[in-house]
């Protein structure tokens, strides 16, 4: 008996980690359901409608169980920013022949939850936070299973306290970004395999293993440690089903991915990727970029056209720590792979 297999509806304890940025695809995602695992699709740039849109065109490529991811929006965060946040950007527009951008377009969050409800996904995740109560009970009378993320044994116990009904215990060695919210991330810096042991002795709703597992032996590590499924995010992206540039999935392929770094320089809020020009050139002002969204909306027309023009330099290469052991091409045959010597007990019960 699998708890998570049987909550989600799912086969084989195998999630597919949610990528941001059109990194996600409705293709990856029915590739992994319809395999037996769970895809993901990370939402959290869409505004409602076009969420209502995803979902549909969700179910209409696959029958299996999927999940939209969103992010939960983080206090403070400036809807403005500066001349000098420009400014210090001003070369890298020069370079590539492009204008900064004069306003923020940041993401509605009541609407996107509102249109969680209203299009009902079988599963919805949540990052860098918990949904309001009147929302989680909402989603629980349309039959919407929950899941949250935690960086630490306390954001666990929190997710749970919340009645959600399951909780991803992400660790540090994980790609993309950083999920913590009731600490800094600097201090909500725990790795994958000493956080799960501890998640699952605290916490009775299933527990789902996150960061540095991209093979057959990470995903038997991980459950052998009390993890009742995994999460696999860079193993996904580099397959040919995701959204991932061709400049991206080579530098996820290359030696240059065995170096990865926390950095803020891409969107002002923590993720984790692969050392380029753009994170040494700026790494002195990791401090200085001003929050999500602010930072983000300055960096995408950089991001953009750096993807344009396949120069890995300027672009936001997510990636965790365990690329190396990310082999597969096609997502079908990579989630076969990992799932077909996995104990009977890690699968569902019918």
């Amino acid at each position: 008996m699998n708890p998570f297999a049987d909550l989600t509806g799912i086969d084989h304890p195998i999630v597919q980690g949610p990528f941001g940025g059109g990194l996600s695809t409705v293709d990856l995602l029915a590739t992994v359901s319809d395999g037996g695992g769970l895809g993901s699709y990370g939402a959290h740039i869409l505004d409602g409608q076009a969420i209502v849109e995803l979902v549909a065109a969700c179910r209409a490529r696959t029958h299996r169980p999927f999940n939209i991811n969103l992010w939960v929006p983080q206090p403070g965060e400036p809807a403005t920013f500066t001349a000098a946040d420009t400014d210090r950007l001003q070369p890298y527009y020069t370079e590539l022949g492009i204008e900064p951008p004069r306003e923020i377009a940041a993401p509605d969050y009541a609407g996107q939850l509102a249109a969680v409800l209203d299009a009902a996904p079988p599963v919805a995740s949540f990052v860098m936070g918990i949904p309001d109560p009147g929302f989680l009970a909402a989603a629980r009378e349309r039959g919407i299973v929950t899941i949250g993320t935690a960086t630490t044994v306390e954001e666990a116990i929190a997710v749970q306290a919340a009645g959600m009904d399951a909780v991803v215990a992400s660790g540090s060695d994980a790609g993309g970004h950083r999920g913590a919210f009731l600490r800094p991330v600097q201090e909500s810096l725990v790795g994958t395999f000493s956080l799960i042991p501890q998640v699952a002795r605290v916490v009775s709703i299933p527990v789902v293993a996150a960061g540095g597992i991209a093979d057959a032996r990470t995903v038997a590590a991980a459950l052998l440690l009390g993890a009742h499924a995994v999460q696999i995010g860079t193993g996904f992206l580099v397959t040919e089903q995701s959204g991932a540039s061709t400049a991206h999935r080579t530098a996820l392929r290359s030696p240059a991915a065995r170096t990865t770094v926390l950095t803020r320089l891409f969107s002002g809020r923590t993720a984790r990727g692969i050392a380029n020009r753009f994170t040494r050139e700026m790494g002195a002002f990791e401090a200085d970029v001003p929050a999500y969204p602010a930072q983000n909306a300055l960096m995408a027309p950089i991001r953009a056209t750096a993807a344009h023009r396949g120069d890995p330099d300027l672009l936001n290469l997510w990636s965790g720590q365990a690329a190396a052991l990310a082999t597969g091409t096609d997502a079908g045959a990579y989630l076969a792979e990992l799932t077909a010597r996995l104990p009977d007990s890690a699968r569902a019960t019918c």
